[in-house]
Parts: structure tokens; sequence; C-alpha cells
């Protein structure tokens, strides 16, 4: 028993599992840098689209709620769905988590893990991992939770047009790539995507000087934004996303949502809480933002640095749309691939059903000893594995599954 559990990744999933294994007397080693997805990844000024009932880490003893950093530091207490929660706030709170309970936290990288010899159907034989600071050890057994990384997904029509792939000072970028909207001051920019994302992206853009910005979304109507608090259905059930029965049995009855056939759990996670802005966003946005609706991108190409878009309508028809940059708010997907830190063998040894590892109740892979949290287990328990509140969830079945 002496032999520690590692976690790679060190956002509020992997620091809820790092907490509840250290409350269980489990031996662990927990990697990466506090909360750096939301830190580096997020644009400065985003408000969180989760109620603050939607965005408290798990733990395993009372007082680190969102609510008891509020009052710990002095600070504006979030706890009204009224309340918005800038990211800035969000990740000091992460901090302040990660310092009281998971102090040990080591900032380096995890470079590689493997199987140790001994073939994938033995699970006393653990884990080989690799540090950047060139460190080797063993682990019996590890818990992926690195979060949002890799997983970035660009439609293939505009990766064509940027063979070398995204990038935050080339004609086409991803949301993620930006931390700093405001070097598109007096540019036109293109914004694809019709979600919190893109329509808070487009929102912050204009406000940080940007000469026009247009969001493009595939939807046929004009992109949507969600009930305040007060328009909520009173005669449904009330959960962290709003008040729907649907929405409650994804969040407070996950562990079901697992044995749905593998096409239907893709298209929940993919439906559900979908493309949708904030009900708060919808003033920021009507006069400054344009919208291009019910358009499909079908090609894009560069001329003379300026990204080009071909819109195709419903009816087929199609015409050009030119802009100083493109970022595309095209949300992610998992892809196993991406988690190039796994060894070829783990991955290739990891059962895939649903858009996602194939997760038993302990979120264990088919590979022992493996467990993958946050996003990649949103294929195996749905879309509140999307979001912090997930933690309540899954931190407590992981850490159970793993002090066995």
């Amino acid at each position: 028993m002496n032999t520690p559990v590692a976690v790679v990744g060190a956002g509020p999933y992997g620091l809820s599992t790092a907490a509840h294994l250290r409350a269980r007397g489990v031996p662990v080693r927990v990697f990466g840098r506090p909360m750096v997805s939301w830190r580096e990844n997020m644009p400065a000024g985003m408000l969180l689209k989760s109620t603050p009932a939607a965005s408290t880490i798990d733990a395993p003893q009372a007082g680190h709620t969102l609510q008891d950093f509020c009052d710990a530091t002095g600070g504006r207490r979030y706890e009204s769905d009224w309340d918005i929660l800038p990211v800035e706030t969000f990740v000091r709170y992460g901090e302040w988590f990660q310092e009281r309970l998971v102090p040990d936290l080591e900032q380096v990288r995890v470079v590689s893990v493997d199987r140790r010899s001994g073939g994938y159907d033995r699970r006393s034989d653990g884990f080989e991992l690799k540090l950047d600071s060139g460190e080797q050890f063993r682990a019996r057994a590890v818990v992926v939770a690195t979060g949002l990384t890799g997983f970035a997904r660009l439609p293939r029509e505009l990766a064509a047009a940027v063979p070398d792939g995204p990038s935050p000072t080339g004609p086409v970028s991803h949301s993620s790539q930006h931390r700093d909207l405001s070097v598109f001051a007096g540019r036109d920019v293109v914004v694809v995507g019709a979600g919190q994302s893109a329509l808070e992206s487009a929102v912050l853009l204009a406000e940080s000087g940007a000469r026009s910005v247009r969001v493009v979304a595939r939807g046929r109507t004009a992109v949507g934004f969600g009930a305040p608090p007060d328009q909520q259905p009173r005669l449904r059930p009330e959960t962290p996303f709003g008040n729907a029965w649907s929405l409650y049995a994804f969040t407070y009855y996950a562990g079901g949502f697992r044995h749905l056939p593998a096409p239907a759990r893709r298209y929940l996670v993919r439906r559900v809480l979908g493309p949708l802005g904030a009900w708060w966003l919808r003033d920021r946005f009507v006069g400054r933002v344009q919208v291009t609706a019910g358009r499909r991108i079908v090609r894009a190409r560069v001329e003379d640095g300026r990204p080009v878009l071909t819109l195709r309508a419903p009816d087929g028809r199609t015409g050009e749309l030119a802009a100083d940059h493109v970022l595309a708010a095209t949300g992610y997907q998992v892809d196993l691939a991406a988690m190039d830190f796994l060894g070829q063998g783990l991955r290739t040894g990891v059962t895939v059903s649903g858009g996602g590892p194939r997760l038993d109740a302990g979120f264990g892979s088919s590979v022992p000893g493996l467990h993958f949290t946050g996003l990649p287990a949103a294929a195996s328990f749905g879309p509140v594995m999307r979001f912090v509140c997930g933690t309540e969830f899954a931190s407590r079945r992981v850490a159970e599954a793993v002090a066995r």
C-alpha cells in the first residue's frame, strides 16, 4: 500500500480526487499546475455561465466550498443564482482549495505513463511514470484528470485552411488559445459557434475594441440565451443548471447514464446543456455583435493572410465572408490520441464507447488501475461531467474504487 496513486492534472477534478484519496489515507502524488487551463486558456473578463451552486469543488470535509473561500478571503460572497462569478475569482478559489487540501502538489509535467511489464490484465503490475524532471517512479493506479487539454475541436473545413493548425497569431485560432482578446482591437473578427464560449468571446471582442464582430452559427434561428432565475419553470425540480426533469436526472442520477446505449449517450452528451448563451449575456450581445445564422461553412481559405469562409444556406445558395481573423469557439472533443503522455499500449488497451473511454462504476477503464475523470468521463456518466459540480459525483467514487 506504500506505492502511491498518481493523479495527473490539477484542475477541479484532479484536486477534488486527490483530496478524497488523501482523506482515505491513500498515498497519492498529484502533478500539474493548479487551475492552469482556467487561468491561461480562458479570456480575461470571462464570467462563468454556471451558477455558484454549480461551481463548488467537492471536498471530503466541510469548509471548502466557494462560499467558504469568499468568507475566508473577505471577498464578495457568491451564493445566489443571480450572482455571476468571474473566472479570475474561480481561479483564486481553486488555488485556495489546493493550498489547503493538496499542499504537496508537484508542479511538474508527466511525460509518460506506461504499464509495467507483465501484461494488461494483472492489476498488481502497476504503472511506470516519467516526469519532465527526469524522475521515474511506480504507481499502483493512475487517475487522468487533465481537463480540456488537447481536446480543442476545429471543424475540418477550417482545419483545411490552416495545415499547421490554429494559432492565436494566425488567420484562424481556437477560443482556448486566447487570454487577452484586446489584441484584436481595430480588426474584423468572425466567431464560429453558438454556445456560451462563442457568444461571450464575441462580446468580449466587441468590448475590447474590435472593429466588427460577427457570429456564424449553423442553427436556422438566431442564437439563443437562457432564462433568468425568476423565469425558470416552477413546477419542475431545481438543479444547478435550471429547472427541468431531464437535468435533474442527469445531475443526481449520473450513475445510470452509462447503462444507456452508446449512440444515445453520445447524442445526449452533445445536445443536453448544448449551445446556449447565459441569460445575463443577452443585453451585452444585442446591438454589438452581428449574427449570421443558418449557414454552414463548406470551405475556408486564406488569401493575403485573411481568412475567407464559403457559407451555404439551407436552400443551397453559397456566399463568401472575409475577415481579419476567424476565432473558432467550436468546443472540445475527447480524443485518446491527444493524451500523448499515455503510452501507445495503454491507449490502444482502453475500450472506447459513446465518444470516450468506457468506464465502470468507479471510473475505471478497461485497463485495470487506469481511471478517467472530468470531461473524458462524460461519455459514461453524462453531461454533468463537463461542469465543476460533477466533482461531487465523480471524486468520491474514484477514491472509493482506488482505495479498494
